[in-house]
């Protein structure tokens, strides 16, 4: 499903500019009154990986962005890579618009032109470390890179801002157009034992290979355990009972954290930051508590 969004005469003009002049290095695209529109060309350096540092600028902690990218020489079939850039601290409509428009941004433009499609979520991935990272993890060949795994992507992310969610079990969660999210089975039933001061400490949810919110773990730690219980390798939700003392009674507070270790796939952490809000809502909703402490 598609947002109904389409790329603008002025955009369809620069592209063309853009691809005859290979001093150019990067196309910045954005949506504006339901259209794609150019905003800027970025022009090259010296080779690649020199002309990435040149995007810092553009890249800010709370706009989206489309980018597209000269990966190879003009003569290449398939010499650009379209970037989605969808900084985690973006509104969710813009995230939900950016996601949902990003196929519609390369088909108007020519598939055959784009090589590979990226999601990027900080200037971290657009590092020549972050590069080198995501093209080591790219497998199947051209058409199966912008297509195929690009739909999954962004079927994922649409989902975690307000789509629709297969035959799963459901739990309704309103908010960013009334979203609806598949919630595994104990997790709600997890959650609703760290409400006073008895019962596992700690609770671990996951975004598991069906986009299920389940559970990851149930664990009775105090605060020195909790490095250890909380996985290294990939993200998680994690609510851990703080218990303490309020005039002399015993009572305990719940205390969200939010995990995404610095080897998560690009995929992994846009998933993951669009289930965030979701997941703080079956706590108040269906859980029964409110969060004392973000960390």
């Amino acid at each position: 499903m598609q947002s109904g969004i389409s790329a603008s005469p002025t955009l369809h003009t620069h592209f063309r500019t853009f691809l005859t002049n290979p001093s150019s290095f990067a196309l910045l695209i954005t949506i504006t009154s339901e259209r794609l529109e150019p905003l800027e060309t970025v022009p090259s350096s010296t080779d690649f990986y020199a002309s990435l540092p040149t995007l810092t600028p553009h890249l800010t902690p709370t706009r989206a962005l489309y980018i597209l990218l000269r990966r190879h020489p003009s003569t290449h079939p398939s010499p650009l890579t379209c970037i989605t850039y969808i900084p985690d601290a973006a509104p969710v409509r813009q995230k939900t618009l950016f996601a949902s428009t990003r196929l519609t941004l390369v088909r108007e433009l020519g598939a055959e032109m784009f090589g590979e499609g990226m999601f990027a979520t900080e200037g971290g991935d657009l590092t020549r470390e972050g590069w080198e990272k995501w093209e080591a993890g790219l497998q199947g060949g051209i058409e199966e890179e912008v297509l195929s795994r690009e739909e999954r992507e962004l079927e994922g992310v649409r989902r975690g801002e307000g789509g629709a969610v297969g035959e799963r079990k459901m739990v309704g969660m309103e908010g960013g157009g009334g979203m609806k999210v598949g919630v595994g089975e104990g997790v709600v039933e997890a959650l609703k034992r760290l409400v006073g001061v008895e019962g596992p400490g700690l609770v671990m949810l996951r975004i598991d290979a069906n986009e299920t919110i389940a559970l990851a773990g149930v664990e009775d730690v105090d605060i020195p355990g909790l490095s250890k219980a909380i996985s290294e390798t990939e993200p998680r939700y994690s609510f851990f009972r703080y218990t303490h003392e309020v005039e002399g009674q015993a009572t305990g507070s719940i205390i969200f954290i939010f995990t995404c270790p610095s080897g998560s796939k690009v995929k992994e952490r846009m998933i993951y930051a669009s289930f965030k809000k979701v997941v703080m809502d079956i706590t108040s909703q269906k859980a029964g508590f409110e969060i004392a402490k973000r960390v």
